[in-house]
């Protein structure tokens, strides 16, 4: 009987303030999965509709150079990449509905690896693809114009090296440490349920 008492001593006295509620636990869950699924959505839409405008682009204007075509070409297969890739991982974050804490911490791991994999390797392709295809693609409208032609060359390596580093790093870096903030507040309710 008095262990029992005890039992019941340390059950009142343990703080829990800093613990979620249950209810708090799947609003975190499905503001995670709607948060994610809104931004794969945008991505798929605005890719394709960029992809959509110059395929439509390319079949309109009568371009006179192959290395236009070229450009544009690889601009949309560089949009309809970025889809295809953000289409496929839909799937995960659609059956992401009701997983308890731990099933949750083990999404979290798997699709922080997902995306350390997207960044070194598929993103990377994507971009070399629409780096290549944005440097051939205006050639042809500013060739017979040399300072528009310096002009627009040094403004397109200035931005695409923006690109390429300092916001891709950065996004990535942003992105790595909201998942491990989640993460580490998953292991935090893990370790004081245990």
């Amino acid at each position: 009987m008095d262990r029992l008492d005890d039992l019941k001593a340390i059950w009142h006295t343990a703080k829990t303030d800093s613990l979620p509620t249950s209810d708090e636990m799947v609003l975190l869950i499905s503001k995670f999965r709607n948060e994610k699924l809104r931004n794969k959505w945008l991505v798929i839409v605005a890719s394709s509709l960029l992809s959509s405008l110059i395929i439509s682009i390319l079949f309109i204007v009568d371009f006179k150079m192959v290395i236009t075509y070229i450009g544009g070409g690889l601009i949309a297969t560089s949009g309809l990449l970025l889809a295809a890739t953000n289409i496929r991982s839909l799937k995960r974050f659609y059956q992401l509905d009701y997983y308890s804490n731990q099933e949750f911490l083990l999404f979290i791991e798997q699709t922080l690896q997902n995306q350390i994999k997207y960044y070194k390797k598929t993103m990377v392709i994507i971009m070399a693809f629409c780096t290549l295809g944005v440097m051939l693609y205006p050639y042809e409208a500013v060739r017979q114009y040399p300072v528009l032609l310096v002009c627009t060359y040094a403004a397109l390596f200035i931005y695409l090296s923006f690109m390429w580093f300092y916001v891709r790093p950065r996004k990535f870096k942003k992105g790595v440490a909201k998942l491990n903030a989640t993460r580490q507040r998953l292991e935090n309710i893990l370790n004081q349920l245990k």
